[in-house]
C-alpha cells in the first residue's frame, strides 16, 4: 500500500477518534457530566494536535486533507452513534393519551417508572396527560412499556437534569 495512502487512513482514523470524542464531550457538557466532559476533552485535544500537526508538515497532500475531511465528517456520526449507546442524562417523557391513560400510568408505577397524572382537554375531548422521567438508558424500555398499553399513545421526550429530589428509574 503505498505511503500516501497509509498516511491518509493515519489521519482519517485519528481525525475520526478526535471528532467522536468532542461529539461526547458536548453531548456530556450539556448534561452536565463534568469528569468525563474533562476526559473527553483531554484526548480530543491531543488527537487534534496529533494530526493537524501531520497534516501540515505536508499541506500540500490533497490525501491527508481528505482524510482530515473525512474523519471529521465521520466522527460526527460515530459520536453520535456512540453517545446514544451509551445513554447519558435523564429524559422527561409527556405521554398523551385520550383512551387508556389512568390504566397506563398505573401499568407504568407496576413496572417501577413514577408517573405523574394530569388530566386535560385535547382537540378531540378529554385526555390524560403522563410525566415520566428516566434515565436515557431505560428509554427503549419504557417506550415498549407504552405501547404495549396504548398503542395509539402520542409520546414527546426532552433531555433534562435533576435540580432537587425526585425518582428516577
Amino acid at each position: 500500500m503505498p505511503e500516501v495512502l497509509i498516511s491518509a487512513l493515519i489521519i482519517f482514523s485519528l481525525r475520526l477518534v478526535g471528532v467522536t470524542f468532542a461529539t461526547l464531550r458536548i453531548l456530556t457538557v450539556v448534561r452536565g457530566g463534568r469528569l468525563l466532559a474533562w476526559l473527553f476533552g483531554f484526548f480530543q485535544a491531543m488527537t487534534y494536535v496529533i494530526t493537524i500537526g501531520w497534516v501540515y508538515s505536508d499541506f500540500g497532500n490533497w490525501s491527508k486533507i481528505i482524510g482530515y475531511a473525512l474523519g471529521f465528517a465521520t466522527g460526527l456520526v460515530v459520536g453520535m452513534l456512540v453517545e446514544n449507546r451509551l445513554a447519558f442524562g435523564f429524559t422527561n417523557l409527556q405521554i398523551v393519551s385520550p383512551h387508556r391513560g389512568l390504566e397506563m400510568a398505573q401499568g407504568l408505577r407496576d413496572q417501577g417508572y413514577a408517573v405523574t397524572e394530569v388530566s386535560a382537554q385535547g382537540k378531540d375531548g378529554a385526555v390524560e396527560i403522563l410525566y415520566c422521567s428516566v434515565m436515557r438508558k431505560y428509554e427503549g424500555q419504557i417506550y415498549r412499556a407504552i405501547s404495549s398499553l396504548d398503542p395509539d399513545a402520542f409520546i414527546t421526550a426532552k433531555n433534562v437534569y435533576r435540580i432537587q429530589h425526585g425518582f428516577w428509574q
